[in-house]
């Protein structure tokens, strides 16, 4: 896995574009920076008019990118976490994630969903409805292997503009880029910058809204707000960067439903609609988060849209909530397009399933994997393999079997 460079750290200039100024980031690779300084073209939208040509093809080859859903640590996991620290006061969340870290680390890209802020060191931490909680995870997240992270979320602002700063703080820290929320009008305007296979990967994050919380008066660009024009220029914008592919982390939905409400529905069909003037997508991978279970897969328009992955780190225990403890793991592979030159395409798009088990102890576990592994009792892998169904139940809901998506066990 290598992530190139942390949102904002490559700002090479702001471009005037359809009345309105986009970031157009310096896209880095491991053997170093590129220049992206081209004037734009075209409406927000879905318009096609004259904008620079695509970058030229990239001597490649397939990479893999995965996403986790939203990490969300209530007071029962922090506790864990203490517990398994062993040390007052510190914080070790290595242990809950250490049965989907080979998943994780195995990709080329690993994308999680950064859902809540940070306290203050000390604490205190908190949880519903305003979420706190200690920075030691962002260590965790480091340790099992992701390469960046969505931050926009109803929840980014539950400790203000200053946990809102101090997690980005210790993203920095730990070398997680990060997109969705930002410290300054400039980073609000950058990807998140990745590379994998040759390719330049550019994430956008986006939320619904922030729970009622107005946006600081003075810092309206503190988080990204779902808004489709300007989703669709951010993606240009990457485009015109650089980033041969653009994946889009969008927080939206209806809580505790499977379906997709109109609301996802109508967004993903404008979204994978909107093309360049050569006729390809502006976007070309959709990961949906907020909605606590899991929900459909499904390509509309060509691309691949998940509506919803589910919680990947929760706690609920009352019985009507504990589809809240299961999620999706999407894993396409991307491979150059033999076809369109400086454009990549998913080859192979598959899914895992995953569990926050209760215990005790509190772990995250792969059901997918798990469900057959002979270690187990078979009273777990039964668990296991009925957690499995369920989730695949709700990601095939919409007939994405039928149009190319397989399960995983590994």
């Amino acid at each position: 896995m290598r992530a190139s460079a942390a949102t904002g750290a490559a700002l090479a200039a702001l471009v005037a574009a359809g009345g309105a100024l986009y970031a157009v980031p310096q896209l880095l690779d491991g053997d170093g920076a590129r220049s992206a300084q081209q004037q734009l073209g075209g409406e927000p939208g879905g318009a096609t008019t004259s904008r620079p040509a695509a970058p030229a093809a990239p001597a490649g080859r397939p990479f893999t990118l995965l996403a986790t859903g939203d990490i969300i640590p209530y007071p029962s996991i922090i506790q864990r976490a203490g517990e398994d620290a062993g040390q007052a006061g510190e914080y070790d969340f290595r242990k809950i994630l250490a049965g989907v870290k080979p998943l994780v680390s195995a990709a080329d890209l690993a994308i999680c969903h950064h859902e809540i802020p940070y306290g203050r060191p000390g604490g205190p931490y908190t949880g519903y409805p305003a979420f706190k909680a200690p920075h030691q995870l962002a260590d965790a997240l480091k340790d099992a292997g992701y390469d960046g992270c969505s931050t926009a979320s109803n929840h980014t602002l539950d400790d203000g503009y200053e946990g809102l700063a101090r997690t980005l703080d210790h993203l920095d820290r730990v070398g997680i880029p990060h997109v969705g929320s930002a410290r300054s009008a400039q980073e609000a305007q950058a990807p998140a910058l990745l590379s994998a296979g040759g390719a330049q990967v550019a994430q956008l994050s986006y939320t619904y809204g922030t729970n009622g919380i107005p946006l600081p008066r003075d810092k309206p660009w503190a988080v990204n707000l779902i808004d489709q024009d300007r989703i669709i220029a951010d993606a240009r914008a990457a485009r015109a960067g650089g980033a041969h592919v653009v994946v889009l982390s969008v927080h939206w939905g209806t809580e505790w439903q499977t379906a997709p409400d109109a609301q996802q529905r109508e967004l993903a069909q404008a979204l994978t609609a909107s093309r360049s003037a050569d006729g390809l997508p502006d976007i070309d991978l959709i990961i949906g988060t907020h909605n606590h279970v899991p929900q459909p897969y499904e390509k509309i328009n060509g691309t691949w849209v998940v509506f919803g992955m589910g919680d990947q780190v929760a706690s609920f225990v009352p019985a009507a909530k504990l589809r809240g403890n299961q999620s999706s793991v999407p894993r396409f592979t991307f491979a150059p397009a033999a076809d369109r030159p400086g454009r990549w395409e998913v080859v192979k798009a598959e899914y895992l399933t995953q569990y926050s088990d209760m215990g005790p102890p509190f772990r995250v576990v792969c059901a997918s994997c798990a469900a057959s592994d002979e270690a187990l009792p078979a009273a777990k892998r039964d668990e296991y393999a009925r957690i499995d169904r369920q989730v695949t139940d709700a990601v095939m809901s919409r007939g994405a079997g039928g149009q190319g998506l397989a399960h995983a066990t590994r």
